[in-house]
């Protein structure tokens, strides 16, 4: 059945390439010998085939899609957007009309990969067609980044009358390792602009990333806008580390990006941090405040001094109004209470808090996430952990039977130095260079956890050292390129001199995007 039904797949695209064509002199075309196998594809497939030929890319080419299934027809015209915006292509979707149509690239929706996940993909290379088969619009979504990576810069004008663009012919299969392959933007300690945000948001897609964790509250600053409560953002949103004018989102701002995210097929979790990291919020309203100490704005870097009065019905009164306001425009199933470096608090108070705000999330029709601390907390086991610094309370979480995020900060903090000499940065868990973060196994770091525990990979970048664009892809780049690497690929399938070699391959999209990549020793950047 299975082969089958692919068999029928494949015929409907060559019936669709043979009408298309139907009256059109078609010039035979001598393309040049090309290996898929060597292309510098990051995240590395999970299976290459090459068939040593081109699929020639130019103005006589369409898409087709599946238009059937929700998603899909969006897929095939943000794959011809990016074919304009990069290449200035025009290539039409589902529309033929006064179209010399030589060649097809067909997304498919289909159920019969190799595997079931949601974002699996198979991709069929020939020289006059393109076959994306996808079981979700989101895989789909996946497998256009693919392609897109096959995209070369150059185009060849000697094959025919107009530039042609040749892409490798094969097959590829490929799903992801992990459901979840997240990045973390502290846009508290320091505020980044939607405009800041929606170009972190479009390189991490790139890169088959499909979460984006807001880091929206901190003692130095609240980012989004509460309408039950004004002052959060009238007096907490207006400062920043160093002294800086801060900023917030307005709840439309922040829809705004739930939905540039989400044609990209990421999803946006919001993170309101507590009992701790709360200076910004308590000072704004006062009788949060459980740390007995008079309130000012803060724009220090240190940490664990503030918290929520954990035993007070009115924190959880506001607390119910933040997570209903916030959970009402963020339609990802999570929402992060963060959890983390609560000092100021007592632990029986810490654990009353936990556990009562989880209901609140639960309440709103949310799955909390929070740092590795929660794990004291009598939780439910749908419940996330996600764990940054205490391995005992990653396996304790896991036996709870919540499934685990690892972000160990030894490893996967981008905000991390990768030397002495960085510019920007700090290093109090390490110095991570660009090897050290590729070289380790999200499924093997922490003894003892499984990788039936584990829900993926998400790499966090605080802001205590940077404020701008330029800043930040310093920090991420090229190390959050290879996390999205370690989320998808297998670890058999990961090898650090192969990953360098395709890294250089990145270039051309980061000059083009105008990412300011670090360029470390470590790979030869000039081949």
């Amino acid at each position: 059945m299975r082969k089958s039904i692919v068999l029928k797949s494949a015929m409907l695209l060559v019936g669709l390439v043979f009408f298309l064509s139907c009256g059109t002199d078609k010039k035979k075309i001598d393309y040049p010998k090309t290996d898929l196998t060597t292309s510098a594809l990051i995240p590395k497939p999970l299976k290459m085939i090459a068939t040593n030929s081109a699929f020639g890319l130019d103005s006589k080419t369409v898409i087709y899609t599946d238009q059937n299934n929700n998603g899909f027809q969006e897929v095939g015209d943000f794959l011809a957007n990016k074919i304009k915006t990069r290449l200035n292509l025009e290539i039409p979707v589902n529309n033929t009309a006064d179209v010399s149509v030589e060649r097809i690239i067909y997304i498919h929706q289909t159920d019969t990969l190799e595997s079931d996940a949601p974002e699996a993909y198979q991709l069929y290379i020939k020289s006059d067609s393109i076959l994306l088969n996808a079981n979700t619009a989101a895989g789909a979504f996946r497998g256009i980044q693919t392609l897109r990576q096959l995209i070369p810069e150059q185009s060849n004008d000697t094959l025919s009358e107009q530039p042609m663009w040749l892409i490798p012919t094969g097959k590829i299969d490929d799903a992801p390792n992990f459901e979840y392959r997240g990045a973390m933007l502290d846009v508290a300690r320091h505020f980044f602009t939607v405009e800041e945000v929606k170009k972190y948001i479009d390189i991490l897609a790139y890169y088959k990333y499909n979460a984006f964790h807001m880091h929206l509250t901190d003692d130095q600053g609240w980012r989004i806008e509460i309408k039950s409560w004004p002052k959060l953002t009238e007096i907490g949103g207006q400062t920043e580390v160093g002294g800086g004018a801060g900023g917030f989102y307005t709840q439309e701002e922040f829809k705004d990006l739930v939905a540039y995210a989400a044609q990209r097929h990421i999803q946006i979790i919001p993170e309101v941090d507590m009992p701790g990291h709360t200076n910004a919020a308590s000072f704004s309203y006062p009788i949060l405040n459980g740390n007995g100490k008079t309130l000012e704005a803060y724009t220090g870097t240190h940490v664990g001094f503030s918290t929520f009065d954990s035993r007070k019905d009115t924190v959880y009164s506001f607390l119910d109004d933040v997570i209903r306001e916030i959970a009402a425009i963020s339609p990802s199933p999570y929402f992060h209470i963060g959890g983390d470096e609560s000092h100021a608090t007592k632990k029986s108070d810490y654990i009353h808090f936990v556990e009562k705000v989880e209901k609140l999330v639960q309440k709103h029709g949310k799955i909390m996430v929070g740092w590795n601390e929660i794990a004291q907390a009598k939780i439910s086991p749908s419940s996330v952990n996600q764990f940054w610094n205490e391995p005992h309370n990653a396996i304790k979480a896991a036996e709870n039977g919540n499934k685990i995020i690892m972000s160990p900060a030894k490893k996967a903090y981008l905000d991390m130095q990768y030397d002495s000499l960085s510019k920007h940065g700090l290093h109090w868990a390490a110095y991570i260079p660009v090897d050290d973060a590729y070289n380790w196994d999200p499924e093997s770091y922490v003894e003892g956890l499984s990788k039936a525990s584990i829900l993926g990979l998400e790499a966090p970048l605080w802001s205590e050292t940077i404020s701008n664009s330029f800043e930040l892809e310093y920090l991420a780049f090229p190390r959050a390129i290879g996390y999205a690497e370690l989320a998808w690929t297998p670890a058999e399938l990961r090898d650090w001199n192969d990953y360098k070699k395709r890294l250089v391959g990145q270039v051309a999209y980061m000059n083009y995007m105008d990412i300011n990549f670090y360029r470390t020793t470590l790979v030869n950047w000039e081949k």
